[in-house]
């Protein structure tokens, strides 16, 4: 088993700036072990007086690819309610997390992969960024920590395509539609670029910030909390249905 401490590189920048490199190699692809240790990653910045932004960013070409479709077919029920709890409470983490979050993306954000940009304060991103929410494509639906992020900070009308449709959007249609907050046309400006803005948004009034952020993610987070409550973390049947499998096959090939 790999070391979650092994799945994230931490470089400090000027401004009071964390980096937060996602490193579990080759495309960041989601799994319990290393969503659950970005939340306890988070928990312990949060609490780290010198930190006072975070930047998202990836070594890789792909930002984050979601799930691994090959090892995912082959999960049990335990597997699928594990990464179901690591889905919601990982991106709830982030999403709740008291300080500024700049997301530097260069490259595909796809499926689970995306919740680290949506979940996140403020984006940048490269030429080479594409974002989608392929579940559909791959016959799962959305456990409810998702769900309510998504809905939360995507307009109504790029929700319906990109759920309903699976298909991957441009950097420049991301911008548009308001996903993107800064398009920088060279890749090598990204990083750079997103780390200026996380210092500037760390220098803002912390307690305000952190309030106001809380404030207007309230309804979203009382949902999944509410949710999770419940039982949502472990379905009983689990995530998937009869038609996941051979749609996942069908996606890889």
């Amino acid at each position: 088993m790999t070391d979650p401490t092994d799945l994230f590189q931490l470089t400090r920048h000027e401004g009071h700036v964390t980096e937060i490199a996602l490193n579990r190699a080759p495309v960041n692809a989601l799994s319990p072990a290393f969503l659950m240790g970005f939340a306890a990653l988070l928990d312990r910045l949060e609490a780290e007086e010198d930190t006072h932004a975070v930047v998202l960013s990836s070594p890789f070409k792909v930002f984050s690819a979601g799930l691994d479709l090959k090892e995912a077919q082959q999960f049990d029920l335990a597997q699928e309610q594990a990464i179901v709890e690591g889905l919601n409470m990982g991106f709830l983490r982030l999403f709740t997390f008291a300080k500024p979050v700049v997301a530097a993306i260069n490259g595909p954000a796809i499926a689970g992969g995306l919740f680290f940009v949506l979940a996140s304060d403020f984006r940048v991103a490269g030429p080479r960024a594409s974002f989608g929410l392929a579940e559909v494509r791959v016959g799962a639906d959305f456990p409810v920590g998702p769900m309510e992020i998504a809905r939360a900070t995507l307009g109504p009308n790029a929700l319906r395509r990109m759920m309903l449709t699976g298909q991957p959007i441009p950097v420049d249609q991301a911008r548009d539609e308001g996903l993107v907050d800064v398009l920088e046309d060279d890749r090598d400006r990204v990083l750079s670029r997103a780390i200026d803005e996380a210092a500037r948004l760390g220098r803002l009034p912390s307690i305000a910030y952190a309030s106001i952020k809380r404030q207007i993610r309230e309804p979203a987070v009382s949902a999944i909390e509410s949710a999770v409550a419940q039982g949502a973390n472990a379905p009983v049947d689990g995530w998937f249905n009869a038609q996941t499998r051979d749609a996942m096959r069908r996606m890889i090939g």
